[in-house]
């Protein structure tokens, strides 16, 4: 196990000034609830994201979306918009002193969210679009690539290859599923190996991986009692960062809701990450 932990061993990723991603270092969280639907949850979500992560001691970078372009139907919350959407992130940012990222899906959006966000994240759906990628990389900001539903992990040496090509080696990669026949993903571990092969930080994604895309006809279903399992699963491979989409109530949640995990029961799924991420990097380190 000592020796297959040194060989998946990825660069670092600097976000901030203290922040690090990669090398063996212990994982990062990158959670948030899946669209910014008002400023008063934001802010209450990342407070209490703030405190459990304290009380853990697990690097937090906070994720919400101020547009969720790519939604099932023509009338799903798409979120906040832009201006409002950056304000908020903006004041998540400074009262809690958290990076933050956001998901882009045009080219000139890149710009416009570059002064606020740390990471620039590119949807899984868009991830070969190579005007949207080039433009994020000439931002000089982390870029984190979620690999589509329709890859094979060893084909995102293309995606990150068209960051890397326009100057910028500040790559995040992460796995989020596999389609499997209709309106089902699964999570091929192997995958994650695969992904690490490449070098770059590799961040498991457990909330999507659980989604039914399309399941529910005009919305998304998914099954949130397996994000625990399939993340302690990724732990042990020796993944770089988690990201967990979380909500105070997903029930009642306007985007994702049935994947995402429920904010009271965060802690105890991160507790059981951590427990597994100090095996594995302990046995890289010694």
């Amino acid at each position: 196990m000592m020796k297959m932990a040194e060989s998946l061993g990825t660069t670092q990723v600097r976000i901030g000034e203290e922040l690090v991603v990669g090398g063996n270092t212990p994982f990062v969280l990158i959670a948030g609830p899946c669209v910014i639907e008002s400023a008063k949850m934001v802010m209450e979500t990342a407070g209490r994201l703030k405190e459990i992560t304290t009380k853990l001691k697990i690097p937090l970078i906070f994720k919400s979306s101020f547009d969720k372009a790519n939604r099932t139907s023509v009338e799903s919350f798409r979120g906040q918009g832009l201006k409002t959407g950056l304000h908020i992130l903006a004041k998540v940012k400074e009262e809690f002193e958290v990076p933050v990222t956001t998901d882009i899906h045009l080219p000139e959006q890149a710009e416009q969210v570059k002064d606020v966000v740390d990471v620039l994240q590119i949807p899984a759906f868009l991830c070969r679009q190579t005007d949207l990628l080039v433009a994020a990389a000439l931002t000089q900001k982390v870029v984190n690539i979620k690999k589509g539903q329709f890859l094979a992990p060893w084909d995102m040496k293309n995606a990150l290859d068209k960051v890397s090509r326009s100057g910028n080696n500040s790559i995040l990669l992460t796995e989020r599923g596999t389609s499997f026949g209709y309106n089902n993903l699964v999570v091929d571990m192997t995958g994650l190996v695969e992904l690490k092969k490449l070098g770059y930080p590799v961040v498991f994604d457990g909330t999507h991986s659980v989604q039914k895309p399309g399941g529910k006809g005009a919305c998304t279903g998914g099954n949130r009692e397996y994000v625990k399992y399939l993340s302690r699963a990724a732990a042990a491979i020796g993944i770089d960062a988690l990201f967990l989409e979380t909500h105070p109530d997903p029930d009642q949640a306007l985007s994702d809701g049935p994947n995402m995990v429920k904010l009271d029961d965060l802690e105890d799924i991160l507790k059981q990450v951590k427990y597994v991420d100090e095996y594995i990097k302990g046995e890289a380190r010694n």
